[in-house]
């Protein structure tokens, strides 16, 4: 603690001096003003005439002295803290003021001189290589005295260590063809700075994609433009076909519920016997212990909060589903700490006995087909549905409602059910998808539980089509992970999603989900209309060969 930050204290001391009805809340065992500070003695401190003291000088301004203890000073005050007295004379008002440093403060300076040394040295070292040329940073590299993975860091430049990474790659690749990687761009348009820490390691460049955006769909009365990253031509058209329809539908567009959000995480403990195990699933779902674990699970964290636990058993080992809110973000990290914290105080606390084996057991379900998220859900559980009028279906989808909903069944129903699918109940949800993952910097491999969809065509009492698509596990957000690049956030900000919703955390990741599952669902329309027509093949031919 510093002397400046009491510079305030003093003057305002000194203008109080003059009330008298003030003088007496500061003239105690705290404050001492005019002569008295200087009689009490250099602490401040009110002393008896017995005690001895180190005789102190004022200047007319402002001093500082060291502190010493009186014999009579009580020991208690002086453990685990550093003394500074502060001996302030204006006039004939004289104001000493004692202030005291913890122990946990001094070390809190000490870390922080570390910390600026250390800064200090990287900048130095940054520098002397700065200076290098690239052939020499190649040498090196060559001679193993900087490691490839660690130039960001070594160099302060991180487009410069990308280059040269290029370069070095690009001999060891094909000595005959050192132009290998020249085609991969990486100089333009990527703020690397976004990528470097966060989003991958040993950069060489970027996988440039065409975008292509679709609709605008109505999604619970709001019109959306979605932006999908692919390769597979037709995949766009087909798909804005599909929101055309919907646009189009009695509801005026699509309407949508989110049934359940929360991120899940699986660990795997393990104990003597399978008693221990049930013991520790009674104690998990008794609701008192439910929510002391609540408590030091969401202490983790301002967003994540913690849903329920589902206990699983299998022999000696049991298997802790922790489902939490995350907020906007996807949630993966944030819920890993929470649970890893809630799991060393059940150990440590509660169960002695109890080996974690791993914060993973694959319980969640991560990026793994998987009935438990076909079952319970992970991430945002979606459904959305709308009704499009006969006449729409037969001039915009160029089918007709008992067709579509008849190879509806034969396909998606009967032929998933005959390839024994977990969630595949749909005629191509991965591709849409993928596109949206793409596009927005959402985990892409995570396409695998996030595209689990069963696709519901009925032909109502009037004839028209009613159609809907349940996704039990879009996991997204629109924190974290690759939303912060720019091209990325910019498809974000596209549907008006991007980063935190401040006034209500979670709504912007809801609403990506919501755009996810109606974009499937504009896409399975227009494939299985596609399909019923006998439409296929010609379409893919006209937009996948380049004339």
């Amino acid at each position: 603690m510093s002397v400046r930050e009491f510079s305030p204290l003093f003057s305002w001391g000194f203008s109080l001096r003059r009330s008298k009805w003030l003088i007496p809340l500061f003239n105690n065992n705290v404050f001492s003003f005019g002569t008295s500070a200087v009689n009490d003695g250099p602490y401040g401190y009110k002393k008896s005439s017995n005690n001895r003291r180190e005789k102190s000088t004022s200047t007319v301004n402002q001093k500082e002295s060291t502190m010493v203890r009186t014999k009579n000073e009580p020991s208690d005050l002086f453990e685990g803290i550093e003394k500074i007295q502060v001996v302030t004379e204006i006039g004939n008002n004289v104001c000493a003021v004692r202030i005291e440093e913890t122990s946990e403060e001094a070390k809190q300076r000490e870390l922080e001189q570390k910390k600026k040394e250390h800064e200090e040295a990287k900048r130095k070292e940054q520098e002397r290589y700065r200076q290098l040329s690239d052939g020499a940073i190649i040498d090196l590299l060559e001679n193993g005295k900087l490691a490839l993975y660690n130039l960001e860091d070594k160099l302060g430049d991180k487009k410069r260590a990308v280059k040269i990474r290029r370069m070095f790659l690009a001999a060891k690749i094909n000595p005959q063809d050192e132009t290998i990687l020249d085609t991969l761009p990486y100089a333009n348009d990527l703020n690397y700075d976004h990528v470097f820490g966060a989003c991958c390691e040993s950069v060489v460049g970027y996988v440039p994609l065409p975008v292509g955006i679709v609709g605008p769909i109505i999604i619970d009365g709001k019109p959306y433009h979605i932006p999908m990253a692919t390769v597979e031509g037709c995949l766009v058209a087909s798909t804005h076909r599909g929101c055309k329809a919907l646009s189009s539908s009695l509801e005026g567009g699509v309407n949508s519920v989110i049934l359940s959000d929360g991120m899940t995480r699986g660990p795997v403990v393990q104990f003597a016997n399978a008693k221990r195990c049930y013991e520790l699933k009674q104690y998990i779902e008794n609701p008192e212990n439910f929510q002391t674990i609540c408590r030091v699970f969401n202490s983790d964290s301002r967003f994540a909060r913690l849903l329920e636990i589902k206990v699983g058993i299998a022999g000696r080992k049991a298997f802790l589903r922790f489902k939490c809110r995350t907020g906007d973000a996807m949630g993966m990290n944030m819920i890993s700490k929470a649970t890893q914290k809630a799991l060393k105080f059940l150990k440590h606390e509660l169960f002695p006995d109890m080996d974690i084996l791993s914060l993973s057991g694959n319980y969640c379900t991560d990026k793994k087909p998987s009935a438990m998220n076909w079952i319970e859900g992970r991430g945002k559980s979606v459904v959305v549905d709308a009704t499009i009028p006969a006449d729409v279906v037969k001039s915009v989808l160029k089918t007709t409602v008992d067709e579509i909903v008849s190879l509806n069944v034969s396909k998606n129903l009967i032929g998933s059910a005959m390839a024994g699918s977990i969630g595949g109940f749909n005629a191509h949800a991965a591709n849409i998808v993928t596109a949206i993952f793409l596009a927005t910097g959402q985990d892409a491999a995570q396409n695998v539980e996030s595209s689990n969809c069963m696709t519901i065509m009925e032909k109502t009492p009037e004839g028209h089509l009613y159609v809907s698509v349940t996704m039990p596990s879009i996991e997204v957000g629109t924190v974290g992970g690759g939303t912060h690049l720019d091209a990325q956030k910019t498809c974000l900000k596209i549907m008006g999603v991007a980063g935190a919703n401040m006034e209500n955390p979670g709504q912007n990741a809801q609403t990506l989900a919501k755009c996810v599952a109606s974009t499937v669902m504009a896409g399975e329309l227009s494939l299985m209309a596609a399909l019923a027509a006998d439409h296929l093949v010609s379409a893919h031919i006209a937009h996948n060969r380049k004339k």
